[in-house]
């Protein structure tokens, strides 16, 4: 339990469309990002992680890529995992659900045997990043029309 929610790997069908509900909300309702290129082929084989209050209700999520699902993220390098899909509730904005996140999914990147964790962070999160250790490398690029910035973490 972190506070009045915890937080843990998204197995059960139901913690998985939780995840996906709470992305919507973020990335397609707030920041109007196409819901067919929100969800993609990576769902179905990448390590979820879900935030959830004590009553249930979602409040974050993110996810991790591993393998060849990550190596095009991390330049080809299968030590390395991919985290993604970091969102948080409006609600739950300033409580720390998303540094909490990051580290559910640093945890399982360590136990899959990872040695580091990329990311692709839109340019206003850099900030948000640094804090949790990430580096910024590379120059700045579009993601859904969204100005990004590579990091990493080696863990």
């Amino acid at each position: 339990m972190t506070g009045a929610y915890t937080v843990r790997e998204a197995v059960a069908d139901e913690d998985r469309e939780a995840c996906f509900a709470v992305r919507r909300e973020v990335f397609v309702e707030e920041q109007g990002v196409p819901a067919e290129i929100e969800y993609d082929t990576y769902d179905a084989t990448a390590v979820h992680v879900l935030a959830v209050r004590a009553d249930g209700v979602p409040l974050g999520t993110g996810r991790l890529l591993l393998g060849a699902d990550a190596t095009g993220k991390t330049g080809a390098d299968a030590s390395v995992g991919s985290l993604g899909r970091l969102a948080v509730a409006g609600a739950a904005r300033g409580l720390g659900v998303g540094a909490a996140l990051v580290r559910a999914i640093e945890d399982a990147a360590r136990e899959r045997g990872l040695t580091a964790v990329d990311l692709h962070a839109q340019t206003h999160a850099l900030g948000f990043y640094e804090r949790l250790g990430y580096v910024a490398y590379g120059g700045e690029f579009p993601d859904a029309g969204i100005p990004h910035r590579a990091m990493r973490r080696v863990l």
